[in-house]
């Protein structure tokens, strides 16, 4: 999987994690395999087995304690899977969300979803409209929400409301609503993209939708706010990781396809512009691993800021979007085909500039430190 031969860093050399990575991968090929994957795309929607299966397998939680219901490991082995599931192609089932945010409330049998984006509000999570005003021991929750990954298949939700309409983000909470037999949840259509075709990504309506007082998170209101942006480092370093993984898919089918293609009588590898641009994108894939490499130590040491998850957010995505689209081009013709991988690769890529906050409020948070 090592096309760039970057050494892995001392942390992710121990046996246990080598041995877990082979596995997760076993895993992968066996549940995930591209007959699977080609299913899911023309669904719009992995099947709720394919979430059962990957509970009972331990994939996730993988950090969280035995005692809470996790698997009781540590972020090396959420690694291993982000890498896992970018190299394979496979992250269709918003996995890397789900185990940075929504895991810690739920169990296994169920599919869980978190419904933060507005028809009004992305990446401003401040400016959400979606209520949640209490009445006696309960809360009424009122609002729509867009892009919600999961959303057709969510027994629970979590939903980012607002608790104080008055407070801005102070009076932001989360709270879970459980689907099933909800009055007043409505689910709305499963949107289709131009990538991540096989990932569920839905609109939902909450109509005077009743909920318990206690299924406020946190122990009560106006914890929302912090409570997202404790995970965003996290999430947003998955993302990175991912499209690292990504991208050297992508370099390694192409270096496949250059060494086999002819061309004017020899072989695609040996024009020297072809060798120009292989080399220029080992060298960012390099330098995007070491950096990415580095934030992943920095978040195992608890030192992880958001300023730096920003810009490793937006600087991998940014270069992972542009060395797929290299690397497509090498292709010719063929690389514009749905059979061939770089192809998936690319429409999948261009979400990874938008999702997890936009690289424009990444760049926004980086220059309000300077």
């Amino acid at each position: 999987m090592n096309v760039l031969n970057v050494p892995e860093p001392d942390f992710m050399q121990e046996e246990e994690i080598t041995l877990f990575s082979d596995s997760v991968g076993k895993w992968i090929d066996e549940h995930a395999s591209p007959e699977a994957v080609q299913t899911w795309l023309a669904n719009s929607s992995v099947p709720r087995e394919l979430w059962n299966a990957s509970g009972d397998a331990g994939l996730l939680g993988l950090s969280m304690p035995e005692e809470d219901g996790g698997m009781g490991g540590d972020y090396r082995h959420e690694v291993v899977l982000m890498r896992q599931l970018g190299w394979k192609g496979a992250d269709h089932f918003g996995i890397s969300l789900h185990n940075a945010i929504v895991m810690p409330y739920i169990w296994r049998e169920l599919v869980g979803a978190i419904a933060m984006t507005e028809p009004g509000a992305g990446s401003d999570l401040q400016g959400v409209k979606t209520t949640a005003i209490k009445t006696g021991n309960q809360y009424v929750v009122n609002g729509s929400k867009t892009f919600i990954t999961n959303g057709q298949l969510a027994n629970f939700i979590i939903v980012v409301a607002k608790t104080d309409p008055s407070e801005g983000a102070k009076g932001t909470s989360l709270i879970v609503v459980e689907t099933d037999g909800a009055e007043g949840f409505e689910r709305g259509r499963n949107l289709h993209k131009i990538g991540m075709e096989g990932n569920d990504t839905s609109e939902l309506f909450f109509n005077d939708v009743k909920v318990p007082g206690e299924n406020i998170i946190g122990g009560g209101e106006g914890q929302g706010f912090i409570q997202l942006m404790q995970q965003l480092p996290q999430e947003r370093l998955n993302i990175a990781i991912q499209g690292v993984a990504a991208a050297e898919r992508g370099l390694q089918e192409t270096l496949a396809y250059v060494k086999e293609r002819k061309a004017f009588g020899k072989r695609v590898i040996d024009f020297q512009n072809t060798q120009f641009k292989l080399a220029e994108v080992k060298t960012k894939l390099t330098v995007a691993k070491v950096f990415v490499d580095h934030c992943m130590g920095l978040h195992l040491k608890g030192q992880l800021d958001a300023v730096t998850a920003s810009m490793a957010k937006y600087w991998v995505t940014d270069i992972q979007g542009e060395v797929i689209d290299e690397m497509l081009q090498l292709h010719g013709g063929y690389g514009y085909m749905n059979e061939y991988p770089i192809a998936q690769l690319y429409k999948d890529a261009r979400v990874q500039r938008i999702y997890g906050g936009t690289n424009e409020i990444m760049k926004l948070l980086i220059a309000r430190t300077l």
